[in-house]
Parts: C-alpha cells; sequence; structure tokens
C-alpha cells in the first residue's frame, strides 16, 4: 500500500504509520500529546510501510466522547478516563501511559526574562484578581526586574481538555478559593480570559497579543519560542519546566494498578509542580484481530525507540518501570 504523507489541517494530525498487515487506525483526543504522535508516526512508517493511522487532535474531552461511542480505534486523553466513563464502555478499556510532559505557564511580556510565579501569583491571575504585570504579589518573586503596567490577558482551553484537568488540578491544590470558585475539571470555567481551542489555540492567543498569559504543553511552548515562567512549588523553590525538573515530579508517584495517576503538587524540592503522564485509551477487546495487533505495534513502537524522541519535543521519557507497566497492560488486549 502506498503511504499518505503527514498532514496537518484544521488541528487535525494524519500520522501515517504500519504494520505487516494493512490497516486504517482511526484516533482521536488530546492536543498535549499530538507533536510526539506525528513523530512516531513518521518514523514508524519509515521503518514498515503499510497502516495509516488518522489521529486528531480534538481534546481529550472530545477523544473520550468518541472512543466511548465507538468511532475511533483509539482515544488519548491527559485525564485519562474516570471509573464511570470506563463502565460505560462495553468493550472494556486499558489505559496506557504513552509519555509524559509539562503544563507550562507561557507569557508574552516583551523585554521581561525569566518570570518567577509564586502560588499566590498564580493563583490570583487566573481568579482575576491581579491584573497588571506590575502587581506587588508577582513583582515579590521578581526583584530587579522591570515589571510593565501592562494589563494581564488572561488565555485558557475553550474546549474540554486535560490540559485543562491538569492544570486546574494543580491550582486546587495550593489554593482553596481557586477550588471553590473553578475547582478541577478538563472544562472549568475561569472568570477572566479568553478560550482558545487546543493546544494549538491558546498558543496562537499568546503569541498574537503582548501581555497574555496562558497554560499549554511545553513541547508548544518550546516550538513556538514562548518564554515560560519558573513556578513555586511545594517545597517554596521556583522551578523551571525542564526534563529534569519533570522527571522529579514523575519520580514521586507510585503507579496503581490502572496505571491513573498524576504526581499532584510534588514534594521533591526540584520537581516541576505542574507534570502530567498522558493516556492511550485502547479497547479491552477487538472485534478484528488484525486492527487490533496492528495498533498495539504501533504502540509497542511508541512505549519503547519512540521515547527517545521525547525530550527533543518537550515531553517527559517514560520511566523504565511505567513503560514497563505499560506494555504489560497492553498484552491483556484481547
Amino acid at each position: 500500500m502506498k503511504s499518505i504523507p503527514f498532514l496537518q489541517a484544521a488541528g487535525a494530525f494524519l500520522l501515517t504509520v504500519v504494520s505487516a498487515n494493512a490497516q486504517q487506525l482511526a484516533g482521536a483526543g488530546a492536543t498535549f500529546p499530538a507533536p510526539i504522535y506525528q513523530r512516531w508516526g513518521a518514523d514508524y512508517n519509515a521503518k514498515v510501510p503499510g497502516v495509516r493511522v488518522n489521529y486528531q487532535s480534538v481534546g481529550s474531552g472530545a477523544g473520550v466522547k468518541n472512543f466511548t461511542q465507538g468511532v475511533v480505534d483509539f482515544g488519548a486523553s491527559d485525564a485519562a478516563m474516570t471509573d464511570a466513563e470506563i463502565a460505560r464502555v462495553p468493550r472494556g478499556v486499558v489505559m496506557i501511559p504513552a509519555t509524559a510532559g509539562s503544563v507550562v505557564v507561557a507569557y508574552n511580556l516583551p523585554g521581561v526574562d525569566g518570570l518567577k510565579l509564586s502560588r499566590a501569583a498564580l493563583t490570583g491571575i487566573f481568579l482575576g484578581k491581579i491584573t497588571k504585570w506590575n502587581d506587588p504579589i508577582i513583582a515579590e518573586a521578581n526583584p530587579g526586574v522591570t515589571l510593565p503596567p501592562t494589563a494581564i490577558n488572561v488565555a485558557y482551553r475553550s474546549d474540554g481538555s486535560g490540559t485543562t484537568f491538569v492544570f486546574t488540578q494543580h491550582l486546587a491544590a495550593v489554593s482553596p478559593e481557586f477550588d471553590e470558585q473553578v475547582g478541577v475539571d478538563k472544562a472549568a470555567v475561569f472568570p477572566v480570559g479568553v478560550g482558545g481551542k487546543g493546544n494549538e489555540g491558546v498558543t496562537a492567543l499568546i503569541k498574537q497579543a503582548p501581555g497574555t498569559i496562558g497554560y499549554i504543553e511545553a513541547g508548544y511552548a518550546e516550538a513556538n519560542g514562548l518564554s515560560r515562567a519558573a513556578l513555586e512549588n511545594k517545597s517554596g523553590k521556583f522551578i523551571a519546566p525542564t526534563t529534569e525538573s519533570g522527571a522529579a515530579a514523575l519520580a514521586s508517584v507510585e503507579l496503581p494498578g490502572n496505571l491513573r495517576v498524576w504526581p499532584v503538587d510534588p514534594e521533591a524540592p526540584d520537581a516541576y509542580p505542574i507534570t502530567t503522564f498522558t493516556w492511550l485509551l485502547l479497547y479491552k477487546k477487538y472485534d478484528d484481530p488484525a486492527k487490533g495487533e496492528a495498533l498495539k505495534e504501533f504502540v509497542r513502537y511508541g512505549l519503547a525507540e519512540g521515547q527517545s524522541v521525547a525530550a527533543p519535543l518537550g515531553y517527559i521519557p517514560l520511566p523504565a518501570e511505567v513503560a514497563a507497566r505499560a506494555r504489560a497492560a497492553l498484552d491483556t488486549i484481547e
């Protein structure tokens, strides 16, 4: 079968990947891991041509919905699936942590590099209580930095988003006020700001307007040259989002049997405070065994060779134990 090159349009990623048997595999979900899935698809296609995988970057909420309805062969979500959501899938669910990454707070403030945001500053901005960049609460953590009196424009996700789930999970953990007013949700309603669809949409909003701040996956910030704030962690240290600081956060968690866990507000002094796994959602049973095997082979590639491209793309390679547990879960698929 002739391969089809990678295309990107309207937030959808068409990945050309392969297996021994020709297959058409369809997936949809989180925008957070889309760039690494794109790379896996291209690399795997070069290795073994034959199967097309069409992954639509539609957001975690839509991905879970499509997966539940059975209109795709696999889904993807940064929020994993709840027990209640899993119970609505007749064929059963196997959640595979495929990669990991940091949710960064990116900003567009010309002339200001190395911004530090305390917990009070971060929650105050996203609650709409801090409205100017030279607010004393921001200035306190940035001595010697000339902060302009520019208005703060907040950008957030307008779609159901695992990135939003992870971001609000952290803010709710460190601020009872945020927990009460906004809470933890894939479709959180912020009291201030403008929404953008997908990590792509929020990235575009930040790039367009000086004074804008928003939360996105680290790889999007890296690819677009956006400044990222160092955030105050539970130990009171300001930590920049790096592969190393993200790995330190992941090291603090112990995987449960369902592989669904988040390092919420990790205690390690060198841990970046907003880091997450992101999951592929696979059915426990595939009616077409050849399709199931083709998909499992692609995921096996991602869990092994595919991890080598994680860091260059702004992701965090899976710890060896997590990758091993993920492969074991993959083997349970019928």
